[in-house]
């Protein structure tokens, strides 16, 4: 008798009970080193409709550009007061928010410096895997030469770009999530 392959499930929805808590949307603390920022945006479908049962999850190295990782053994400091990992479900209106540091500037495996940036995740139904992607920073100067950004046309890299703006609780940075369509985020093949 051979086994047989069983049929793929979606990644959602039923993050709520058992993966989502309250203080991984809360990323640093008071001791935390780095500029302090707030990421929001919405995950909408390809007909702009919220998605309100999804995941995400953000990666990121801290103030210095060093990850929280074992097989980061670059010679800059560890944050023991930052881990550089967040989670949170999107609210009714597709809504998400962190409050995170800006991270330094993190190498490539081959050694060339990349933009500062975070790289996201999204779990969310009718995904048979996570799509993942990055978000960089409208400010930053070093965007013009960061190798991922480069290899994407020009005309999509705003779909990877975090603006500054205004909210009902403070100045953010808004980075919204189209999961397909004329506007699709760039997501990446990992």
């Amino acid at each position: 008798m051979s086994p047989s392959q069983t049929p793929s499930q979606t990644v959602g929805p039923f993050f709520a009970p058992s993966l989502i808590r309250p203080e991984f949307a809360a990323m640093i603390s008071a001791e935390t080193r780095g500029d302090r920022i707030v990421i929001e945006g919405r995950i909408v479908d390809g007909d702009g409709a919220p998605v309100s049962d999804a995941m995400v999850e953000l990666w990121q190295a801290n103030a210095d550009g060093r990850y929280d990782h074992p097989e980061d053994a670059q010679e800059k400091r560890i944050d023991p007061a930052f881990h550089g990992f967040g989670r949170t479900a999107t609210d009714q209106r597709g809504g998400f928010r962190f409050m995170t540091i800006r991270p330094g500037s993190v190498p490539t495996n081959d050694g060339v410096p990349q933009a500062p940036h975070i790289n996201v995740s999204i779990f969310a139904r009718g995904l048979l895997k996570r799509l993942a992607t990055r978000i960089y920073f409208s400010d930053e100067p070093s965007n013009a030469s960061d190798p991922l950004l480069n290899a994407i046309p020009t005309e999509r890299r705003q779909t990877l770009i975090a603006r500054a703006e205004s909210s009902p609780s403070g100045p953010a940075m808004r980075f919204d999530i189209v999961l397909q369509g004329a506007n699709e985020t760039v997501f990446l093949d990992i």
